[in-house]
């Protein structure tokens, strides 16, 4: 029976490093794989643009969640938020584990900047309930953020049993220092944000150079935490401008 899981969150920066210099997608598989993670929650995943596959040689055939899974995670999910002429992008969850069912909430606030909830369920062995995924990418307007929290936890509140056990992770672009996705989503749903338990507050995670701002999130119910931890300096500098995090999970 599974018991632990070890979760990732990250913004690749649709394969792009920092200031969008360079090409980074094929190194940024490689860290990925690195992380032995079971679950990744992606944001800023291209499923397709026509002209960065015209440009660069090295472009991926497949869409960027097919190839970062690769042999890994053997299934996965996309939920298209961005449309363009040339493409679009989104969420993905990347998972060694079968999905039973997906769906992709939008909840964008304005035609700008578009957005969804990205929602998973998993059927794993011996759990009395199934496993609840949201991977979110929330906006960079506070107004924006607050309604898409209210709509993700009227959302869990909806279609998530008290009883099951849920991960929301992504980034949250929560920049107010009282940290507002804690107050308006994790406290009313008796969830709770791994590093909070574990350091006392959300880890820094941008620029991922040297992180300042605390944007990125793995809120969790009906886990301990053993383990959390930021991946970032130079070498992850290097394939995007956010930090990974990473948790080891405990089913209680």
């Amino acid at each position: 029976m599974i018991q632990t899981l070890r979760v990732a969150t990250y913004n690749i920066h649709k394969g792009f490093s920092f200031f969008k210099r360079r090409m980074v997608i094929h190194e940024l598989r490689e860290k990925l794989r690195a992380l032995n993670a079971d679950l990744v929650f992606l944001q800023e995943v291209h499923g397709h643009h026509e002209h960065h596959a015209a440009r660069f040689e090295d472009w991926p055939e497949e869409p960027q969640y097919e190839f970062l899974a690769d042999a890994v995670w053997h299934d996965f999910a996309y939920g298209k938020n961005a449309v363009y002429d040339a493409g679009h992008h989104g969420n993905a969850i990347l998972s060694r584990f079968p999905i039973a069912r997906w769906d992709n909430q939008d909840v964008s606030s304005h035609r700008f900047e578009r957005r969804g909830l990205l929602h998973c369920e998993f059927d794993l062995p011996g759990w009395p309930q199934a496993l609840h995924c949201v991977c979110v990418h929330l906006g960079l307007l506070a107004r924006g953020r607050s309604s898409q929290i209210e709509r993700l936890r009227q959302r869990i509140e909806r279609l998530v049993p008290a009883a099951a056990p849920l991960i929301v992770a992504g980034d949250f672009n929560d920049w107010h220092w009282r940290h507002k996705a804690t107050q308006e989503l994790a406290h009313p749903l008796d969830m709770h944000e791994v590093f909070e338990l574990v350091n006392g507050m959300p880890a820094r995670s941008f620029p991922a150079a040297l992180p300042l701002f605390r944007l990125d999130r793995i809120y969790v119910r009906g886990f301990k935490v053993n383990h959390a931890h930021v991946h970032h300096g130079r070498g992850w500098a290097r394939v995007s401008d956010h930090a990974v995090l990473t948790t080891t999970l405990v089913r209680l």
